[in-house]
């Protein structure tokens, strides 16, 4: 189904377009999800949520813009204002975050889920401990100090092993793959040395 079509349908409430939509994008949404919450029931709760708001508002959808940005962004924002609300979030979370859901927005869905699914590889082959911290820092949005008393070590244990996290993906994902560890992780070259 064409964009236009699928948007126009959509607004003219036709249930086929919606599940068209379900169909299409469920999958990926959800992948989406859990790469900002590591979390099965909330990244499910958050498509579901992205999904029923994108019906119920569906008449103010606009065939100008693409859906898939659109769903992309929704599903940002409503981690953000569900989940994150509540918490201190870092600059540095904030910038992975609009980083890697400028990445979801414009990337074809082949190379997102490509490019999800393989820093996600990489990060489950990190030592346990890098894991877990570099897992709390960046999908659970906790800053070093937050990461440290919970872990009971110092901030610095935690900012040492965060680096050490993004120097063993590096060399994993190899000089070509620096461009994704830039786009999702929203750091500097410099940064991961």
């Amino acid at each position: 189904m064409m964009h236009r079509d699928l948007v126009n349908s959509l607004k003219n409430g036709e249930e086929k377009a919606y599940l068209y939509l379900l169909d299409q994008y469920h999958r990926r949404l959800y992948a989406y999800a859990m790469t900002l919450v590591n979390d099965h029931a909330i990244a499910e709760d958050i498509v579901q949520n992205v999904f029923l708001k994108t019906w119920q508002f569906r008449k103010k959808l606009s065939s100008e813009f693409s859906i898939q940005s659109f769903l992309y962004r929704s599903i940002y924002n409503e981690f953000i204002n569900t989940y994150k609300k509540d918490k201190s979030v870092m600059l540095l979370q904030m910038k992975y975050f609009e980083s890697l859901t400028e990445v979801v927005e414009s990337a074809d869905n082949n190379v997102i889920q490509k490019m999800i699914e393989l820093v996600s590889q990489e990060m489950e082959k990190l030592p346990p401990r890098c894991r877990q911290i570099f897992s709390l820092s960046k999908k659970e949005g906790l800053s070093n100090i937050e990461i440290a008393a919970y872990l009971d070590i110092t901030p610095k244990a935690v900012e040492k092993q965060i680096t050490k996290a993004f120097h063993l993906l590096r060399l994993k994902l190899k000089n070509k793959y620096e461009t994704i560890l830039f786009l999702v992780f929203g750091l500097h070259q410099k940064t991961l040395e």
